[in-house]
């Protein structure tokens, strides 16, 4: 894999561009969904403990190398079409700029590549999904409340179809299909039946994380999460973790961090308590294992998941949720960077 990094950075520094077609060949080369980078994330999983930081390391450095590649070699191109005049597509509208990427996309993706630094994968499915991927088997009783339609989307011509309500049912489905140990991070859209308000939606976005293994404890679960808050958020990030509820974990927990805007003195955004809620967690109950046929008695794993909304709006000091929603943009072009 060193020797493969090695070789693509080596290109990437001879790379020489001569029209901006030629650059978003390259762009997409390196840095598209099933680009060259994003494949050595992937496999980053299947390298051994002992070579993870140097690999993770020397991965950056190329994602780097790409990025600051694009940026010079578009700046060179855009200064020689104005220096020399010979160079105009005429068929393109007048002042044409470049898009944004959306606040959610950004953060969403800085979190994949948080936990990838660390040996996840990340894992994605259907949003359309059965009672037992998205209730029976995560522990939800019949009556469970979650089951009521006042907080799921149900397919009407099938009681036993609905919109997932969480991206936990990804969890069961990685369970059902692979053999641990895994770790594995689960981004996607979710649904619930909510009145849409400043502070809710009836659609976001969450990244769960689950981890499978022997002799996985409760202090796993804690340095995970410290470590991301303080990659995500600031070294100068405190965390605190208290008791919580979740059918699917046991014991389970609900992590705080403390309010970057205000400094933990207190504002409105933390209701003057210095500290803001920003997943649940705990370790995967027992029951849950036993369902996607792993022997709980053998072992044993965590949990945690996260509203993308709820940490974009902490991240970027964004006071109402509904703007991710309405393409303003006014509010898009906040986020305006080179690609």
């Amino acid at each position: 894999m060193k020797n493969k990094i090695e070789e693509y950075l080596k290109k990437v520094q001879e790379f020489h561009a001569d029209n901006l077609e030629q650059l978003e060949n390259f762009r997409i080369e390196y840095l598209s969904k099933k680009g060259k980078i994003p494949s050595l994330f992937a496999d980053f999983r299947n390298v051994a403990p002992e070579e993870r930081k140097e690999m993770g390391q020397l991965i950056n450095s190329l994602k780097n190398a790409v990025q600051n590649k694009i940026v010079a070699l578009k700046e060179a191109l855009e200064q020689s079409s104005q220096s020399d005049g010979t160079d105009h597509d005429l068929t393109l509208p007048p002042n044409v700029t470049l898009g944004t990427r959306h606040p959610l996309s950004i953060v969403r993706n800085e979190i994949i590549e948080i936990f990838s630094r660390i040996g996840f994968s990340v894992s994605e499915g259907p949003e359309i999904e059965d009672d037992f991927h998205n209730f029976s088997a995560l522990n939800f009783p019949p009556d469970h409340p979650a089951r009521d339609m006042q907080d799921t989307f149900f397919i009407e011509k099938d009681p036993d179809i609905a919109l997932r309500t969480h991206t936990s049912s990804v969890q069961i489905r990685v369970m059902e299909n692979s053999k641990p140990p895994f770790r594995t991070v689960l981004p996607g859209r979710v649904f619930r039946n909510e009145a849409i308000s400043a502070r809710a939606h009836c659609i976001f976005h969450q990244v769960e994380g689950l981890v499978v293994d022997t002799d996985v404890s409760f202090a796993d679960l804690k340095q995970t999460l410290f470590y991301f808050a303080k990659e995500l958020f600031g070294e100068n990030t405190k965390t605190r973790f208290r008791p919580s509820y979740f059918p699917f974990t046991e014991p389970s927990a609900e992590m705080d961090v403390s309010c970057n805007i205000c400094g933990g003195k207190g504002c409105n955004i933390c209701k003057y308590t210095g500290w803001v809620e920003i997943l649940g967690c705990g370790m995967v109950d027992p029951f849950v294992l036993e369902s996607c046929n792993i022997d709980s008695k053998k072992y044993t794993g965590f949990a945690f998941g996260m509203g993308i909304e709820r940490i974009t709006m902490l991240k970027y000091q964004i006071n109402d949720l509904r703007l991710f929603f309405e393409n303003d943009l006014r509010f898009l072009e906040q986020f305006k960077s080179a690609y």
